[in-house]
């Protein structure tokens, strides 16, 4: 960990979290100065209400500190309602490259025009589909959608209702991604302690988001993730592999889209990957940045530098 604390008159003004993390490249292994995500999530940055000016004072007391990285690489740049290339100049600002290349793209789902709006641009074929799903379902059995969105502390609230994560958990534990072992889900033991702690933090925050499909009150499918200021984002979703009831995911996530557009939310995230799960929901691509610096000193990361530097060339009006 390598985070920044930004001051204003000896006050916290802002927070940018940072990491240095050894990773193998073609250049062979080589220590990247990044944002601690690692893709557990779409966008990231700067913590604070002007991030780009935080994140100019960071990289400044980057360049005054001894260098113990071969290259920095800002991921997951590019938020909805943000301007990547704010964050592009922040770094040229403070004396850094900066080459602005796709890192990679999220499947979402824009209701900024409603939910009718959003109704209208899905094929009638794939909606009728959707409807015999949900149909099918109910005649196995009494079918049930619960939200939980806890308001805030400050809100009087901030109850991160346990019983529910852990029914979240317990269909991750015999959904199909229990199986994997690079801890994929959010019952896996490299993972689990660390997102019940942030779990108990976001719901202090009202920015916890779960979601649950019951089929006769048994919990079967679950979407969980979080929300902030009208952006919802699906950090992991799963269905009991157990159950022979098809389309348990389908209809969680049909359920889950509608709930968010009645509730106001601009933008669901649904995550990058599995593009041919999301297709027939998304109405949106939103590009994912990163910004790269190289230092002359470290000849073997020159290679990846030209590679990146002709990448930014390839996006128009990134370079």
């Amino acid at each position: 960990m390598r985070t920044v604390i930004v001051l204003e008159d000896d006050r916290t003004a802002a927070i940018v979290p940072l990491i240095v993390h050894t990773e193998k490249t073609r250049a062979g292994r080589l220590r990247v100065l990044t944002y601690p995500l690692d893709n557990w999530g779409s966008f990231y940055g700067p913590i604070g209400p002007n991030p780009p000016s935080a994140l100019k004072a960071a990289m400044e007391h980057i360049r005054r500190t001894p260098r113990d990285w071969d290259l920095i690489e800002l991921r997951w740049i590019g938020a909805p309602g943000t301007d990547w290339r704010e964050s592009r100049n922040a770094m040229r600002s403070a004396g850094y490259q900066a080459y602005s290349t796709l890192w990679n793209e999220t499947a979402a789902v824009d209701f900024s025009a409603g939910w009718e709006s959003y109704l209208s641009g899905r094929k009638g074929v794939w909606l009728r589909r959707i409807r015999q799903t949900e149909e099918k379902l109910s005649r196995q059995g009494k079918v049930e959608y619960l939200r939980c969105r806890p308001e805030s502390l400050r809100q009087g609230d901030g109850d991160p209702h346990w019983d529910l994560y852990e029914a979240c958990e317990a269909v991750a534990r015999s959904s199909w991604q229990a199986a994997a072992t690079d801890g994929t889900t959010l019952s896996h033991q490299t993972v689990r302690a660390f997102l019940r702690e942030v779990h108990a933090l976001a719901a202090a925050a009202g920015a916890a988001d779960m979601n649950l499909l019951l089929l006769d009150g048994r919990p079967a499918a679950f979407i969980y993730g979080y929300h902030y200021r009208g952006c919802a984002y699906g950090l992991r979703r799963g269905f009991d592999a157990r159950s022979l009831r098809t389309g348990l995911g389908t209809v969680l996530l049909w359920n889950t889209l509608k709930d968010s557009a009645l509730r106001g939310d601009r933008i669901y995230d649904m995550g990058i990957g599995s593009p041919h799960s999301k297709r027939h929901f998304q109405n949106r691509v939103i590009p994912i940045f990163r910004l790269s610096h190289f230092p002359s000193s470290v000849l073997r990361t020159q290679f990846l530098r030209l590679s990146r530097w002709l990448q930014s060339r390839r996006l128009s009006g990134v370079s």
